[in-house]
């Protein structure tokens, strides 16, 4: 009876624990493997953030702020500002810049504080951390817990089979000893042991099923740390950008407002609003020097400057200085450097827009007719232009009066400097255009520079700044080719009726 008893009690008992184990351990095997999957990329994952990170993590906020690399360069830049000071233009821009980057650098402290805070701690305590993390922190973890749970697990099963030994060994004694009273109530202490041993060993799985259940099934909470990864990010990309805008306006407004830029390049307009001139500052200095010292040296435009100092000679009137006394003994490099000037302008000084117009004056045939023409035209270029060409023109005039000894005629004057004043707006090299259209130019240059006095009446101050001394006055001589001038009149509806009568040269 005892013999039967036990080896059924065996039986079942053996049976239900070896099907419920196979059963669970297939189904906490896929788990696990799916679970120890997650740890790692979580590591992984956890691992490149923090070197994504600028500044140390743990450090207080103070400590830590000093240490991002954006404060360091906005001290470089707060403290260079400072030694160039508000006269320099780079001085200012880098004072306003280094305190745009201490503010990026204050954002970005924040949004790193915020990322060890909302991303990977919880990550770190979720999916990282051991067995030894503190009791603490138990409730507040899941992966790590998990683990601990796993190894008492092994423990509780051990602690079953060794109880099933010493029972299975107590019911074998039953039938072959002779006291079976005795070893019959052993053998019942020992089977209360087995099922105490087994129901520690069934809950523990069961709460461990429970828990790896309670995990994945928790997996769209954990995965929303990345979506708060990304929201972080995009906050804090938000109120840097908002720090950029702000200061843009700034500093922006401080480059636009400030005079001291290149003027070769630059469109005549922009030139002349940014600096407050009337007359562009190239072309008042060189013909300011080229007064003092180059009117009456042959091939003035035509001969070639020397390379280096044409280049140093532009570079300083690109510095708007007004020191330029080592210039005035090199006409040529003068001369050179007014050139261009002109041929650098990004539309010509007579206007892509009129192109067509002065080419279509320059094609009538009777000279009277050609010239007032030419005058319609002149009338129509933008205030600006025309204040400038009419500069030039007086200049190129006086010039001319010295032909004899500088051998530079209205015609000569036209050909080597007019492509340098009115090309087509066509594609390919400045040589090309020029080649294009240098007929047309000179029939067009030559006459405004022949009649510069019917063209532009008034008076011109050369010294319009008054930045350069003033050269001596030359004597006084009429231009014998301009005589024809005398009784020609310009048409009488672009004019008012003072401008009809006919004028005497000067």
């Amino acid at each position: 009876h005892v013999s039967e008893w036990t080896s059924m009690r065996q039986q079942s008992t053996g049976l239900s624990v070896c099907k419920w184990s196979c059963v669970f351990l297939s189904s906490r095997a896929q788990i696990e493997r799916r679970m120890e999957m997650v740890r790692v990329v979580s590591h992984n994952t956890h691992k490149r953030m923090v070197t994504c990170l600028q500044g140390h993590i743990g450090t207080d906020a103070e400590k830590r702020h000093k240490k991002l690399p954006l404060t360091a360069l906005s001290q470089a830049m707060v403290d260079g500002g400072s030694q160039l000071g508000e006269e320099s233009l780079i001085g200012k821009m880098m004072e306003v810049c280094g305190e745009a980057e201490n503010r990026l650098a204050s954002e970005l402290l924040q949004h790193e504080v915020q990322i060890e805070k909302d991303v990977l701690d919880p990550l770190n305590h979720k999916f990282l951390l051991q067995h030894s993390i503190k009791e603490s922190l138990s409730q507040y973890v899941d992966i790590p817990n998990i683990l601990k749970q796993r190894k008492q697990l092994a423990r509780l099963v051990l602690d079953y089979d060794s109880a099933r030994a010493r029972w299975l060994q107590a019911t074998k004694s039953i039938i072959s000893g002779t006291n079976t009273q005795a070893l019959t109530a052993k053998a019942d202490l020992l089977k209360e042991e087995v099922d105490e041993a087994m129901n520690k060993m069934e809950l523990c799985k069961d709460q461990l099923a429970a828990d790896m259940y309670s995990f994945f099934s928790k997996e769209g909470d954990y995965a929303r740390y990345y979506v708060m990864l990304l929201e972080a990010q995009a906050d804090y990309h938000r109120k840097s950008l908002t720090v950029l805008e702000s200061v843009l306006p700034t500093i922006q407004a401080q480059q636009d407002s400030w005079t001291e830029k290149p003027a070769f390049g630059t469109g005549l307009e922009e030139h002349l609003k940014r600096s407050s001139r009337e007359i562009a500052l190239p072309l008042e200095a060189c013909v300011m020097m080229l007064l003092e010292t180059g009117m009456k040296e042959e091939g003035l435009f035509r001969i070639a400057a020397g390379a280096s100092k044409l280049k140093k000679l532009k570079a300083a009137l690109d510095c708007s200085t007004s020191q330029l006394e080592e210039f005035y003994s090199d006409p040529h490099a003068v001369a050179g450097a007014l050139k261009s000037y002109l041929r650098e302008l990004p539309e010509p000084l007579m206007s892509f827009q009129l192109y067509d117009e002065w080419i279509q004056a320059s094609n009538v045939s009777e000279p009277d007719k050609r010239l007032q023409a030419l005058w319609v035209v002149c009338d129509q270029l933008p205030k600006n232009n025309k204040a400038n060409l009419r500069y030039l023109v007086k200049f190129l005039s006086k010039l001319a009066q010295d032909s004899e000894v500088n051998k530079m005629t209205p015609s000569n004057i036209a050909i080597v400097l007019g492509p340098n004043m009115l090309w087509a707006k066509t594609e390919g090299t400045l040589a090309e255009m020029a080649a294009a259209t240098s007929v047309h130019v000179v029939t067009i240059i030559e006459p405004i520079i022949q009649h510069a006095d019917w063209f532009f009446p008034e008076d011109v101050e050369f010294n319009v700044s008054g930045m350069f001394a003033m050269p001596t006055p030359p004597s006084n001589h009429s231009m014998e080719y301009d005589c024809s001038t005398i009784e020609r009149k310009r048409p009488g509806s672009m004019v008012g009726p003072e401008n009809d009568n006919p004028r005497k040269d000067r």
